[in-house]
């Protein structure tokens, strides 16, 4: 008869499997959206697999994925590392992103529901109390999430549909654009002015404000474009 101890454990299912997969890629998209594995830096794959708890055929997805996505190059029999923010690519996906926000403020304003509005505003004013305790990780989710919200209440399928697709690609780029205090502190001013026109129901101004409001993330990433740098962790964490 087989050794209790020796008999092998059953094999991971499919829904284990996604979720590992998911998680994986969760956890090193934010490494480098938060710039703790910053632009041009080498992926070890023997340090991640420590690091994420995971072997390497998940992490290994997970890049396939993140390249696809624009924040992983794969080397060919090298390996990958994280890729670096183009000038060219920045100024393209933040003229298109700034089109699709802007049509997506005109249509929420008039198809935008009153627990939606309220909805926007919990969440604006958590982001608030994020930026003032300096917790940049924890404000951007926030700031992401009420952008997403703006862009659900349009109520256009193949709007969200292909904001979704760039927002991934674009996220980075997004994150970085607030590691300056004066940049930071404008984009909270923008945000309660968009907050303002959700709620008055302007289309036009939302629109305008909403266009504005990535166009100046834009001209802040175009200086920096080509030499990527993070400030240090306190900077992101918040004290």
């Amino acid at each position: 008869m087989m050794d209790a101890l020796a008999t092998p454990l059953p094999a991971p299912t499919p829904r284990r499997r996604s979720g590992l997969h998911a998680t994986v890629i969760a956890r090193l998209r934010d490494r480098i959206v938060e710039g703790e594995l910053a632009a041009g830096a080498r992926l070890s794959e023997r340090e991640l697999c420590a690091a994420l708890g995971v072997s390497r055929t998940p992490l290994r997805e997970a890049f396939k994925v993140l390249a696809a996505e624009g924040l992983v190059e794969l080397l060919p029999n090298r390996g990958a590392r994280v890729a670096a923010l183009e000038e060219k690519d920045i100024e393209a996906m933040f003229e298109v992103m700034a089109a699709l926000e802007a049509l997506a403020g005109r249509l929420a304003s008039t198809r935008i529901t009153e627990a939606e509005l309220a909805e926007i505003a919990a969440l604006h004013y958590e982001m608030l109390a994020q930026w003032t305790r300096r917790r940049l990780p924890d404000y951007f989710r926030l700031n992401q999430a009420i952008h997403a919200a703006i862009v659900a209440a349009a109520r256009n399928p193949v709007l969200e549909a292909t904001y979704r697709g760039l927002a991934v690609r674009i996220r980075r780029a997004r994150y970085f654009a607030n590691l300056t205090e004066e940049r930071w502190r404008a984009a909270v001013a923008e945000h309660e002015a968009i907050l303002e026109a959700l709620q008055a129901r302007d289309g036009a101004r939302l629109a305008h404000l909403l266009e504005a409001h990535l166009m100046n993330k834009s001209a802040v990433l175009r200086e920096a474009a080509g030499g990527v740098t993070y400030p240090s962790p306190a900077v992101g964490e918040g004290t």
